[in-house]
């Protein structure tokens, strides 16, 4: 576990502020500072969607913030949560026991982000998912305690799934990531795929997470599905993309349908492999003005395009501490409270809301992956084809199983 301490030079506005008026915001503020904990996967699977990449972008917004939040400064401790959800919630509980954070971001595998929230929950903490898929976070696991910010299962199913079926691809075999987000993911997959005429024939679970893929590809070979869904991420994704090149998949007839494809898997696979993948994404780095002057600066900090996870880590970080200095208080029920209150329009999202049931709700887009031959860059990957409106892209609150939501 790292510690990392960011207390940046107020602004001369803040500096000319009175001794006064700085006293009493610090006295609305819990030790007299506000303390972020960033927790996600730094070394495995999901390192390169979130990562130290998404510690980066938290620590941009700080440092863009000020440094300091109504007179008090702003520390960062950090975490590997090595996608265990018994590490998450150990080192969580920890956190809020003996360091007295004020809010856990970061939260990438579902698994550990639903171990975490439950933690927080029983502390009367405050969190916020920006890596997690799985839209149970916000449905049947919901909590008063925590936001979901970036994306969920739904409206991948929604973007992508839709579709590839009204493209023709009506009959899927779905190759499933054996835990909570893959279970969550492939759910509203065939929800998708029936209502809109097609057929899932096939289903089968890989370990979490998985190296040979080779059995798996052959079992979706020999189902004669047109399409092969792939409900699983980072590293995983990667994998059976390259086993199903290798076995000679798409040759063959069949399509795959990438459910949860994220910048850093088609850099990492190329244009050869990727080309004309049709892909949901809630942001891009070249979407529009806004999101490359920010991807610029990201760009000259990391080396690498940012994915829509660590933009969403930034844009979240913002919000809080946003929330915070408009409360004057750090106290979690207020902030989020707060956090509700303000609409969210930033390089990152586009008609974003915090809703009851503490889903940010956001413009969603269905892309696809360009050709080598279109491509002008090495990160030129995506084209955007339609946006899907923020009421559209989420699972309506009528249909929810969250207790926060009042039917």
């Amino acid at each position: 576990m790292t510690f990392i301490k960011k207390t940046l030079t107020t602004s001369i506005a803040l500096a000319a502020a009175s001794t006064f008026a700085v006293s009493a915001a610090q006295a609305q503020m819990s030790d007299d500072e506000v303390r972020i904990g960033y927790l996600a996967d730094m070394s495995g699977t999901y390192r390169d969607l979130a990562g130290p990449g998404g510690l980066e972008a938290m620590q941009m917004a700080i440092e863009d913030f000020g440094g300091s939040v109504n007179g008090a400064p702003i520390e960062v401790l950090s975490a590997d949560d090595r996608n265990s959800a018994d590490v998450g919630a150990n080192t969580v509980r920890a956190w809020i026991d003996r360091d007295n954070v004020d809010m856990i971001g970061g939260l990438v595998a579902s698994s550990v982000s639903i171990a975490v929230t439950k933690v927080v929950e029983e502390n009367d903490g405050l969190a916020i998912v920006s890596g997690s898929a799985a839209s149970s976070i916000t449905n049947e696991h919901c909590t008063p305690n925590h936001i979901h910010y970036v994306y969920d299962t739904y409206p991948l199913a929604n973007g992508t799934a839709k579709a590839v079926v009204e493209q023709g691809g009506d009959t899927w075999f779905m190759l499933t990531a054996d835990y909570a987000f893959g279970h969550a993911l492939e759910g509203d997959v065939t929800k998708v795929v029936e209502e809109n005429g097609g057929e899932i024939v096939g289903t089968i679970r890989h370990p979490f997470p998985t190296n040979d893929f080779s059995s798996y590809i052959l079992q979706a070979q020999g189902s004669g599905a047109k399409i092969v869904g792939l409900a699983n991420a980072g590293s995983d994704t990667v994998n059976a993309i390259t086993t199903a090149s290798q076995f000679g998949l798409t040759q063959s007839g069949q399509q795959l349908a990438g459910l949860l494809i994220f910048l850093n898997d088609v850099h990492a696979l190329g244009l050869q492999a990727t080309q004309n993948l049709l892909l949901t994404t809630g942001w891009y780095w070249d979407m529009d003005d806004q999101a490359r002057e920010w991807s610029d600066r990201y760009f000259d900090r990391v080396g690498a395009r940012p994915t829509m996870v660590q933009a969403g880590i930034y844009s979240s970080t913002m919000h809080y501490l946003k929330a915070v200095d408009a409360a004057g208080t750090d106290d979690p029920e207020v902030v989020r409270a707060q956090m509700a209150e303000e609409p969210i329009n930033d390089f990152f999202a586009r008609n974003g809301q915090i809703r009851e049931d503490g889903r940010m709700i956001h413009d969603m887009y269905l892309a696809q992956v360009k050709t080598p031959e279109e491509s002008t860059g090495e990160w030129d990957l995506y084209e955007i084809l339609s946006t899907i409106p923020a009421e559209e892209a989420y699972r309506p609150l009528s249909e929810s199983q969250c207790d926060l939501v009042q039917n």
